[in-house]
């Protein structure tokens, strides 16, 4: 795809969320995160790449000390289709006996939150809790995977911005678009 298709796709994209709802939606996360953790200090692992823009801000509005790490495990690679799991990095940091906190960008099916969940409690994790800036509103999420935090629900359409893809490109755009 070419940066002409994002400026097509803006064209007739529809506005979800504006950067001011999405801010304060995770502002008020980062409160409940907060209060859940009760003085822990959790490890932060960001799914990359989609979950870095909201990581990055979810961190800022968390006041409870982090440790951080990420992440790289993808099911996507650019395509509007999940495949096979596919490992690029797993976190460095020691797992066992910890509160982990996985921040994601979208809770859509679920099936790579729910390995990368399923891997943090086989490395001995004490708790994993999982954030996500969106949840599809579908009944199609694997059996089994829940979040903890939800900044904001999308319909059940192709969506893209802030740290979401439209075809490896806008993920930097500061607001949630839906085709």
């Amino acid at each position: 795809m070419t940066q002409a298709s994002l400026t097509e796709a803006l064209k007739t994209a529809e506005l979800i969320h504006d950067r001011a709802h999405l801010n304060a939606a995770i502002v008020a996360m980062g409160t409940r995160i907060d209060a859940a953790l009760a003085g822990e200090t959790p490890l932060f692992l960001t799914v990359m790449n989609g979950g870095l823009v909201f990581a990055g801000a979810l961190a800022l509005a968390i006041a409870t000390d982090l440790e951080f790490d990420y992440v790289h495990a993808t099911r996507y690679r650019g395509g509007t289709r999940g495949e096979e799991l596919q490992w690029i990095k797993r976190p460095n940091a020691s797992l066992h006996g910890r509160t982990v906190l996985i921040a994601d960008d979208i809770l859509d099916e679920g099936y790579t939150l729910r390995a990368i969940r399923d891997f943090c409690l086989e490395q001995g994790a004490r708790r994993v809790l999982i954030a996500v800036l969106c949840e599809k509103r579908h009944s199609r999420t694997v059996p089994g995977i829940h979040t903890d935090f939800v900044g904001v629900e999308v319909p059940d359409r192709y969506v893209f911005g802030f740290g979401m893809d439209y075809h490896e490109q806008g993920r930097n755009l500061p607001a949630i678009y839906a085709i």
